[in-house]
Formats: structure tokens, sequence, C-alpha cells
């Protein structure tokens, strides 16, 4: 069987796969264009996030078994579509659940020490000690939404604040214990410091983070976001922070990145990016929560893995 590599990855995956008997094309400087126009020759995908796997590029690929996105979201791909033609698709979100974890507290930790701001000054010879008192994260309520692999692993590692962690997921229940409260939307809305999210971006999820979202909130609240970037809508953000009712935020994401998460899609900046790109309430990174040297590693072997069960099956 024939694998195209549409992206970049970690050498393991493969090396895995060519160990396993497959032909592999590492295609990746190729553009879009070309690929798609080979792919019909293949019966497996490799991708990230260079194009949009849509409805008509599966009706043209009728070796094509199995799709692999390194990583966690599958918005790229028409899951949907894929399944009538029984084509499965997996991805690898224990590979980077963990990386991800850690970026979020990393983000908060620093937004909450007034770190970015108090580094900046040293180096300039500035030394404030008291305009940089900062926050502690104990004894806060901390809101997630979502508890998948990012959620729950993002929950774990908060577990040795001492802060109150009240989970909320639609589409699961019954994983509550004496660290995790499993709570309701409104719940959050009355309780929460702080509200993480960790949802995949759908129809149901996009922009779901608007200004009647926020002004739900009893307390005044940070935000951290590190799902994607049109989970969240940044103008209204930007309201919010200017009229104090979000405090600050932590961005891994942007409303405003190109679909390879790769640049940001706009020639001109956009004046709500502009605003939070000029702001010390925010902590902005560019998509790599998940992007750890050990996650490329681990991402790629878990695909591998996976791919290599569906292929021969």
């Amino acid at each position: 069987m024939k694998v195209l590599f549409a992206d970049s990855n970690h050498d393991i995956l493969h090396e895995t796969l060519i160990n396993s008997g497959f032909d592999c094309d590492l295609f990746w400087n190729k553009s879009s264009e070309e690929l798609i126009s080979i792919l019909p020759n293949y019966d497996a995908l490799v991708i990230r996030s260079k194009f949009k796997i849509t409805k008509e590029i599966i009706d043209n690929c009728p070796r094509l078994k199995c799709i692999g996105r390194v990583g966690a979201g599958m918005e790229n791909i028409d899951v949907t579509y894929a399944a009538t033609k029984k084509i499965i698709c997996v991805s690898a979100p224990e590979g980077n659940r963990d990386a991800l974890g850690e970026h979020a507290i990393a983000m908060l930790l620093m937004l909450f020490t007034n770190l970015k701001k108090a580094d900046a000054e040293v180096r300039k010879g500035i030394w404030l000690r008291a305009e940089n008192r900062g926050f502690e994260i104990k004894d806060k309520t901390i809101g997630i939404i979502g508890y998948g692999k990012m959620g729950s692993a993002f929950a774990k590692k908060l577990t040795g604040f001492d802060c109150n962690i009240f989970v909320y997921d639609k589409y699961l229940s019954g994983f509550g214990n004496d660290q995790i409260t499993e709570t309701t939307l409104d719940k959050l809305f009355e309780a929460c410091d702080i509200v993480s999210l960790h949802v995949p971006l759908t129809k149901e999820t996009e922009f779901m983070v608007d200004a009647a979202f926020i002004n739900k909130f009893k307390k005044d609240i940070y935000i951290i976001n590190t799902s994607r970037g049109k989970n969240l809508k940044t103008a209204d953000l930007v309201a919010a922070l200017k009229s104090g009712k979000v405090k600050g935020a932590c961005l891994d994401v942007s409303e405003y990145e190109s679909v390879s998460f790769e640049q940001i899609e706009n020639k001109d900046m956009p004046e709500p990016l502009n605003y939070l790109i000029n702001s010390d309430k925010v902590v902005l990174s560019p998509h790599i929560g998940g992007w750890t040297h050990e996650s490329n590693f681990k991402m790629s072997k878990i695909i591998a893995e996976k791919m290599i069960e569906v292929l021969k099956s």
C-alpha cells in the first residue's frame, strides 16, 4: 500500500510505516494543488493542516482507506463524509495533551505573575516591585469547558495548585472525583474566576465565546483559549477587556490564523488583534500549545500505529 505525506512530521512516522511494509512518499514540499492531483494514486494520507479534505477530494480518491491527522483537531477533514466511503480518519490527541496542559498553565502563570511585563522592564533597567505584584492560582475557581484529552490533561495538571476545578462537557458525564467537580454551564457562569476552552471547532462551537457568553459570568474573569481561534470572537473579547469584564486573557490561537495555522491570515493587522498585541493584560503564543519536541515524536508514533492497525485490518 502507498502512503502520501502531505506535511512534514517526525521521522518516526514514516520509518514506522516503512518498517511495516508500506511505501511512503514524502511530498510535503509540493503545493496543495499538486498533492490533490496525485492523491488518487494512494491508499492512505498523512496530513497536519496544509489543506482541507473535502467531499470533492474524497470522491476523487477511490483507493483511499485511511487519513492520519497528526494533531488533535479534525475540522479540516470532512470526517462524516469520509465515513460513508469507509475511509477511517485517525488523530493523535494522546500525543500532545501533556504539552497543551503545561502550556495553558504556563500562560496563566505568566499572566498572573506579570512575568511578561516585569521581564521586559528589568531588561530595560526598570525595577518595579509593587507595580508588578501578582495573583495566586490557589483558591481560584477554574472552569474548564470540554473534558476530552486536552481538557482532562489541563485539569490533572491543575490539581497541584489547590484551586477549585469545575468542568462542563455537553457530551460527557460521570467523570467527577474528589478533585474535579462535574457541573453545568450555568454553574460555571456563577462561580468561575477563570475559564479555559478545550473544545473542537464545529458549527456549534464557532464563536461560542462572544459578548453574550462573556456577560453571563457573575464575576469579572480571565479567559484561556488553547483550542481554536474561531471558538472566540476577538472583537467581543477586546470590548470585554476594555470594560474590565475580562481581566486578562491567555491566547495560544487566533481568529485570524490561516487554515494551516502557519501565519496570520489578514495582510492588514485587524484592529482587535492589534489591541491584544499591545495589551499587558494578554499573553499570546503562535499556536504552539501542543507543539513540544516530545509531542512531535509522540503524535507521529501514535498516528503510525493507528494507521497500521487500520490498513492491515
